[in-house]
C-alpha cells in the first residue's frame, strides 16, 4: 500500500533551523509532483513548497521564499525541506503529499494532491 511517512519534525526557537524529510513506501516519485503543506487539527492546509520529480522544477508560498529549500534525492527516493529562520508563525504540523501523475505546472491547493502523509509537527518558540 503506497504511503508517504514524514520524520525531522520537533521544537526549535525562532531563528532556527529544522530539517523535514518525507519518504515514499510502496510508491516511486517517478512522474510525481511532491509538495510540503502546512495546516493543524480542522484547518485549511496551506502550501508551503512543491518540486517535479522528472525535471526538478520548484515552486514556494511567497511565507517561505528564501528561507525554506525544498530538494529531492532520486536514490532514496525521498524529499527534503530545509527550513530556515524559523519563525513562530511557522508553527504548524506539516504534510508531505503526492500528485503521481503528472500534473501539468506546480499544483498548490491540497485538493490537486493524492497520496497524503500523516504530518509532523513542528513548533517555533519565541
Amino acid at each position: 500500500q503506497a504511503q508517504l511517512v514524514e520524520s525531522g519534525g520537533g521544537l526549535v526557537q525562532a531563528g532556527g533551523s529544522l530539517r523535514l524529510s518525507c519518504a515514499g513506501s510502496g510508491l516511486t516519485f517517478s512522474l510525481a509532483t511532491v509538495a510540503w503543506f502546512r495546516g493543524g487539527p480542522g484547518k485549511e492546509r496551506d502550501f508551503v513548497a512543491a518540486i517535479t520529480w522528472t525535471d526538478g522544477r520548484i515552486a514556494y508560498a511567497d511565507s517561505v521564499k528564501g528561507r525554506f529549500t525544498i530538494s529531492r534525492d532520486n536514490a532514496k527516493n525521498t524529499v527534503d525541506l530545509q527550513m530556515n529562520s524559523l519563525k513562530p508563525e511557522d508553527t504548524a504540523v506539516y504534510y508531505c503529499a503526492a500528485e503521481p501523475y503528472g500534473a501539468v505546472g506546480i499544483p498548490r491547493t491540497s485538493s490537486e494532491y493524492v497520496y497524503w502523509g500523516q504530518g509532523t509537527q513542528v513548533t517555533v518558540a519565541s
